[in-house]
């Protein structure tokens, strides 16, 4: 048992005995009216400076519908979150009562006690209406511990205007990404593609482009380290050293961003959470010079990660009732309508779809099938740890620190201690 499960229980069974019994306004509950009150604090994870706008602006929306319930709304840096969220929760004191969950921190959460089980509340309205790859990440041992907000994976976005200068079409696997690149540097000037290299999510296109994976869970297995995984760490290497695409190993999101939003290179690899960034580049003033096409396949096929995120209730929240109501609105069909015509993210409702900001989106209309055949991660606790031993020997590889080799046997090595028992 890990250290503060225990802790965790206790409080939200006094949590819960409270809500039963009523709180002050601090906490609140509802009254025999069923007329909910007291406070709220979200921690959203959305980019700062564009997507946090809008869901800040749902979010007091909904006070509109609940006149006593007071929405604390705090933006919480992505890379920050997930720690932050655990050493709160443990702790038992300062942790919200809903956060905006990575689809892989769900299972991590909820396997260490720090999630309410949502099967039966008012968050969890008709649950069939969910995408079926969306309501996977919500489950961990046959119980549900949060709801699908926005579901998405990854695609090449590139300069139209750069591809129409160099005479170049959009690359359809890594050889033609490096044919590209080299056309657009030579009639151009210009780099072909910014890859990031301080974050392995990025990578995963790649591995899942060679036919390999992170692990097995089936068999227990440990699989990065085979030669798929070998395979991969190469591709990625070449296309640095060959020029086809540059990298750094710090700030990588806003070094890629600042590149392709100033024209400095014509392709980047990114998902439907960067539109609204994207947009704000000088080069994307006419939205209609921002291309979208799928991630270039490898010796394997085309891959791409399946990601989006959740909202999870605190267990030990001193105010679950609003908390349930406030996950059912946002999660809703209307306001995940509303997110997809403010910031071109993809609905996590099937009813969503039908609505017409959804349905003349041209952005959700490219990653929707994108969506539906995107490999899905491991949903088991360790899956969000996974990523820091990659990064590592990633970034590494990029600035030819490490082989590919190597970088892989030592990211195994340390999948293998984290995962007890596996192959």
């Amino acid at each position: 048992m890990r250290r503060g499960i225990t802790a965790t229980a206790l409080v939200a069974a006094l949590a819960l005995a409270a809500t039963a019994c009523g709180s002050d306004d601090e906490g609140g509950t509802s009254n025999g009216s069923g007329e909910l009150s007291g406070t709220v604090t979200w921690w959203d994870t959305s980019t700062a400076g564009s997507e946090d706008k809008v869901f800040k602006k749902l979010a007091e929306d909904f006070t509109k519908q609940h006149s006593k319930v007071k929405i604390k709304y705090v933006n919480v840096p992505f890379g920050d979150a997930q720690n932050k969220f655990k050493n709160a929760a443990q702790s038992g004191s300062d942790a919200p009562d809903v956060i905006r969950s990575e689809v892989a921190w769900t299972p991590e959460f909820a396997d260490l006690g720090y999630l309410a089980p949502l099967d039966g509340t008012p968050a969890l309205k008709n649950p069939d209406d969910f995408l079926k790859q969306a309501a996977a990440s919500t489950k961990y041992k046959d119980k549900t511990y949060a709801v699908p907000q926005v579901i998405d994976s990854m695609g090449i976005f590139y300069n139209k205007k750069i591809f129409k200068e160099a005479g170049a079409e959009v690359p359809k696997t890594v050889g033609e990404l490096k044919t590209v690149s080299k056309k657009i540097k030579d009639k151009t000037g210009k780099t072909g593609m910014y890859l990031r290299g301080d974050d392995a999510y990025w990578f995963l296109s790649f591995l899942y482009g060679e036919g390999g994976d992170m692990v097995e869970p089936g068999n227990k297995s440990v699989t990065i380290d085979n030669p798929a995984g070998v395979k991969a760490m190469k591709v990625v290497k070449d296309l640095v050293e060959s020029g086809a695409a540059q990298t750094d190993a710090t700030d990588g999101w806003e070094n890629m961003q600042a590149s392709f939003k100033d024209g400095k290179v014509a392709m980047i690899i990114n998902g439907p959470w960067a539109v609204a960034d994207t947009y704000t580049g000088k080069e994307f003033k006419d939205k209609a010079n921002l291309g979208v096409a799928p991630v270039p396949a490898g010796s394997a096929g085309q891959g791409a990660p399946q990601g989006g995120h959740n909202l999870a209730v605190y267990a030990g929240s001193k105010n679950l009732d609003a908390s349930y109501a406030f996950v059912d609105y946002m999660t809703s069909a209307d306001t995940q309508a509303k997110v997809t015509k403010e910031l071109s993210l993809l609905p996590t409702r099937t009813s969503a779809y039908a609505k017409p900001d959804v349905i003349d989106n041209e952005i959700v209309g490219f990653f929707k099938p994108v969506v539906e055949t995107a490999v899905e991660r491991p949903w088991i606790p360790e899956t969000g740890s996974l990523f820091a031993p990659l990064v590592t020997e990633y970034t590494k590889v990029l600035t030819g620190q490490a082989t590919p080799e190597k970088a892989v046997k030592t990211t195994g090595d340390s999948y293998r201690k984290l995962l007890k028992g596996w192959k």
